[in-house]
C-alpha cells in the first residue's frame, strides 16, 4: 500500500511537471527515456517487449487521464471558491467523495493492468517494473531540479 502510494504522488509529481509546459517533444524524450530504461531494468526478450509494451501504454494513458480529471475537478472547485477554506462542507464532502470514487477506478485500472501483464512478464519483473517507475521519476525529478536549480544561478 505504502508503495502505491508513493508511486501515486511521483506520477503526479511527473505530471505537474508535464503541465508546467513542457514541450511536446520532451515529453517524447521523456516516454522514450522511459520504456528504455524500465525496458533495461525489466530485462524484458524481444517478445515480451513487443507484448508488454501496448498493455503499458495503453494503462499509463488511462491512468494519466483519470489522474487529470480527478487534479482538474478539485482545482476548478477550489478556483470557483476562491480558495479550499471558502468551500462548504457539502462541496467537500462532494470532492472527498469524488476522489475516492477516482482512487476505486485506479484501483481497478491497476488490478487489470496486473491481469494483463501478469500473462506476460513474472511476478518479481512486475515488482521491478513498479521499482523502476519510482527509480525513473526521480531521477527524473533530480535532472530536473538540477537543470532548474542551473537555470537560477545563471
Amino acid at each position: 500500500m505504502k508503495k502505491k502510494i508513493v508511486l501515486l504522488a511521483c506520477l503526479c509529481t511527473l505530471s505537474n511537471i508535464f503541465a508546467q509546459g513542457i514541450k511536446k517533444e520532451s515529453r517524447e524524450k521523456i516516454k522514450a527515456l522511459k520504456i528504455a530504461y524500465i525496458t533495461n531494468q525489466l530485462d524484458l526478450t524481444a517478445d515480451e517487449a513487443e507484448k508488454f509494451w501496448p498493455i503499458y501504454n495503453d494503462y499509463e494513458q488511462k491512468k494519466s487521464v483519470l489522474l487529470y480529471k480527478t487534479r482538474t475537478q478539485m482545482r476548478n472547485a477550489i478556483k470557483k471558491n476562491g480558495e479550499i477554506d471558502a468551500l462548504s462542507e457539502k462541496e467537500a464532502k462532494k470532492l472527498i467523495s469524488s476522489k475516492l470514487d477516482s482512487d476505486k477506478k485506479l484501483y481497478e485500472l491497476q488490478s487489470n493492468f496486473l491481469l494483463k501483464i501478469k500473462k506476460i512478464i513474472s511476478y518479481k519483473k512486475i515488482i521491478k517494473l513498479q521499482i523502476s517507475e519510482i527509480d525513473f521519476t526521480r531521477k527524473l525529478m533530480k535532472r530536473y531540479k538540477r537543470k532548474r536549480e542551473s537555470n537560477i544561478n545563471n
